[in-house]
């Protein structure tokens, strides 16, 4: 037992050790980049989810697409009377 606690706390200060590599933004090289840039808007009783991409390479703009999003402002979930804003609700940004 004596062992087994001695391995495991070795274990842990070296997996603890290690720092991670972070990368500035304004270190990242924007010659070949893909720019992504979202923003809500609301008008009236709707709000408006824009994504806009620009894709760069070797210092060119290669292309670049705007789509919208068209939501309610506030909903209702199925079943339920209460209504839920979507004016400040958080953008999750997954990257593949």
């Amino acid at each position: 037992m004596k062992y087994i606690l001695s391995i495991l706390t070795a274990i842990t200060l070296v997996s603890c050790g290690g720092e991670s590599k972070k990368t500035d933004l304004e270190t990242i090289d924007k010659q070949s980049a893909r720019e992504v840039t979202l923003k809500s808007v609301v008008v009236g009783d709707s709000i408006l989810h824009i994504t806009s991409q620009k894709i760069w390479a070797n210092g060119q703009l290669i292309t670049q697409k705007t789509d919208t999003l068209k939501t309610a402002k506030d909903v209702k979930a199925w079943g339920d009377n209460a209504t839920t804003s979507l004016v400040k609700v958080p953008i999750y940004v997954t990257v593949e």
